[in-house]
């Protein structure tokens, strides 16, 4: 259900509608219908169908919208709500989710650039995370590992990463609040 309401998917259909309706109107003579038809429904349709073949879908969100609402909406939440509305929406001209931060993070491979397959929030103590659920595909688990320490604060202040291998070509990344990064003993 979620393909037929994208953006490239309703304009698609819309087009094919009024370029139908403008072909019977073109046979049975009704020149005022079949002219509207025509010159909006070809392009239209066209419009779809280009934004079809570049359609990136959105990550499968696995918490309810409702849910952790309160969490969410805090001022200290907003690097994450940001992320989690980004790759929770119909993306266009991408190959991946979160492509510009994964480039950035030298976590990319043009070939077989990582795929974010799901998006779930979490409550850590009285904080708000994110855990975002990656096929790793040509980007090996060890260079996620290297980059672990940089991954949280390059998506907002006051957060760390956690990394979970899943399997041997899926991770998660936790994106949680609070940095627990131990601070070294100062001299005595």
């Amino acid at each position: 259900m979620q393909a037929l309401t994208s953006p490239g998917s309703l304009l698609t259909i819309l087009g094919a509608a009024l370029t139908v309706i403008g072909s019977i109107a073109y046979a049975t003579d009704s020149p005022n219908i079949s002219l509207a038809g025509v010159f909006y429904g070809i392009p239209v349709l066209l419009g779809g169908l280009a934004l079809k073949s570049s359609e990136l879908p959105p990550a499968q969100r696995l918490t309810p919208v409702d849910e952790l609402r309160e969490l969410r909406e805090r001022p200290e939440s907003e690097p994450l709500r940001v992320l989690l509305k980004d790759v929770t929406r119909w993306r266009y001209g991408q190959k991946a989710h979160l492509e510009s931060s994964l480039e950035a993070l030298k976590l990319w491979n043009d070939d077989a650039p990582p795929q974010l397959l799901s998006v779930a929030e979490r409550q850590v103590d009285d904080g708000y995370g994110l855990v975002l659920h990656f096929l790793c595909q040509g980007v090996p688990a060890e260079r996620w590992q290297a980059k672990q320490e940089r991954l949280g604060r390059f998506f907002g202040p006051d957060l760390h990463a956690e990394l979970r291998l899943i399997s041997p070509g899926e991770l998660e990344l936790s994106l949680l609040p609070g940095t627990d990064v131990a601070e070294p003993a100062a001299a005595a």
